[in-house]
């Protein structure tokens, strides 16, 4: 699959087949987070790769905002679970690179997952102090962001269809709302995307 096409054609998966994803695969899917850039090339992230059903329940059953959100989380064959040492990174100003870092990280796995034909969703919704317990994840070490690994089911629940409409998934802003030239608010006659970057017309989610 060419990269941009990878790109357009990530999307959350909330609904997955029950078959495992092989080692390998997994193996390929941190290998392209392992050669992510970094803060002074610190390398400060962490990754647990969980498989076992009973942690994916409970990783699924917490609730957020009074809401169990990630529920739809039982489906996945494995969960990778994206972690950082803040000593092995920076700061910037008030900005702490560890995050930055590892999302950087993460989003390499995610496109890897996808070229590979695996599903995945970003999850920031979840409790640290309940993850770190469940995971016995060290002193120290901050849980940044996880996500589900495994082959997108035929149809996506009824669940998934919900949270992409609320959250209109599919959308995203036009060129000329999001770039500027020269300065903070300096317009420039953009290209049509789909005709200049190669990427394949499709709505993202």
């Amino acid at each position: 699959m060419e990269f941009f096409d990878v790109v357009a054609r990530r999307h959350s998966v909330r609904t997955f087949r029950p078959d495992p994803v092989p080692e390998e695969l997994i193996a390929q899917c941190i290998e392209a987070a392992r050669l992510a850039p970094s803060w002074r090339n610190g390398q400060c992230w962490r990754f647990i790769v969980v498989r076992d059903r009973q942690t994916i329940d409970q990783l699924a059953a917490q609730r957020i905002y009074g809401y169990p959100i990630n529920r739809w989380l039982r489906s996945a064959p494995a969960v990778v679970v994206a972690c950082a040492d803040p000593r092995e990174s920076g700061q910037h100003g008030d900005l702490p690179y560890w995050a930055v870092d590892t999302a950087i990280a993460l989003e390499h796995l995610v496109l890897a997952a996808t070229a590979l034909g695996l599903g995945t969703c970003w999850i920031g919704g979840f409790d640290e102090a309940t993850v770190r317990r469940l995971l016995e994840v060290p002193e120290g070490i901050r849980v940044v962001a996880y996500t589900p690994l495994g082959y997108p089911a035929a149809r996506e629940s009824l669940m998934g269809q919900a949270v992409k409409t609320i959250a209109r998934s599919h959308r995203r802003k036009p060129m000329e709302q999001i770039v500027f030239y020269e300065r903070w608010g300096g317009q420039a006659e953009l290209p049509a995307a789909d005709a200049t970057s190669g990427y394949p017309t499709r709505r993202a989610g």
